[in-house]
């Protein structure tokens, strides 16, 4: 069963959702920690100007997050982490980093160390804008198209943000305190499970079919937090990313019932954004199937 389960939350709406996040719980390890860790090994290593990325101003912060991960590691998963003196190993892939080596690639270690992908954000005369980001598992957008941008601009292909969420994003942004981080979950419909997708494969959905579309699609689901550094001042924002079949998402008729009224809720501007819109009819006759179904795979 997939950890979370946003369609559930209630009827579809462009919001923030944000809440409230315990410290502890800032970064999760999943069942597929180490799995992750060696796809983003594999980024790093063949693909790196497309997922690690920072401008000069940002070497502070840099610093700053890979010592609170350092930090918070190994006393919150003391089972994945051990460190000793000025290394840090991790228990479950057998690594072992010496942190001095790591002096002018900080953001790189702290994407090595953890699932979660690491953007910093940074407050100027434009309000905040991306500064740095370790990036391996980015959902339809490119590191190097958002680099030094502010937020405006890049959600500017998100429909409605420009209009009625970037004034409160920015406002929300200046308001976070340090000792008062917050996480929101977000969500879409993909017809693979690959955890790097570029923006090229945005409104090219492969044709489903209405009897296969629980085996033909998955759910990827965006845990995404917010906190603010207090040494730099800048924001760091985390995405631990979860992709799951969606036979496995709605395992009950509740569930498919919950999922088919969010995508109808959907205005279609917003539904063809996130690649719904070609496959809408199919999906929806495989969900009011699943609804209806009362055999034994309904509770799965």
């Amino acid at each position: 069963m997939p950890r979370y389960l946003p369609f559930l939350d209630g009827p579809w709406r462009l919001t923030m959702g944000i809440k409230a996040l315990d410290l502890a719980e800032w970064i999760e390890v999943d069942e597929r920690f180490a799995a992750q860790l060696a796809e983003r090994r594999r980024l790093l290593k063949e693909r790196p100007a497309d997922v690690l990325a920072g401008l000069p101003e940002s070497a502070r912060s840099q610093q700053e997050l890979l010592q609170l991960l350092l930090d918070h590691l190994p006393e919150r998963f003391l089972e994945h982490y051990r460190r000793t003196g000025n290394r840090i190993q991790n228990r479950t892939t057998g690594e072992g980093f010496e942190i001095a080596a790591w002096e002018d690639a900080p953001l790189e270690l702290a994407g090595r160390l953890v699932q979660e992908d690491l953007c910093l954000m940074q407050r100027g005369a434009a309000g905040y804008r991306l500064v740095a980001a370790a990036l391996c598992f980015p959902a339809h957008w490119r590191l190097s198209d958002k680099l030094g941008r502010p937020l405006d601009a890049i959600h500017e292909p998100v429909p409605s943000f420009g209009a009625r969420l970037a004034p409160t994003v920015d406002r929300f942004f200046k308001s976070i305190e340090v000792a008062r981080p917050v996480w929101r979950v977000n969500w879409s419909l993909v017809d693979q499970p690959t955890l790097f997708l570029p923006p090229e494969h945005r409104g090219h959905p492969r044709p489903i079919s209405a009897a296969r579309a629980g085996s033909e699609l998955w759910l990827r689901v965006e845990r995404q937090t917010l906190r603010r550094l207090p040494g730099s001042g800048e924001v760091v924002f985390g995405i631990h990313t979860y992709v799951d079949p969606l036979e496995d998402a709605v395992g009950s008729p509740a569930a498919a019932r919950a999922l088919g009224a969010r995508i109808r809720e959907m205005p279609d501007d917003m539904a063809r954004y996130k690649s719904i819109l070609p496959i809408r009819e199919p999906l929806l006759a495989w969900l009011d199937g699943r609804a209806q179904d009362q055999g034994p795979s309904a509770g799965r």
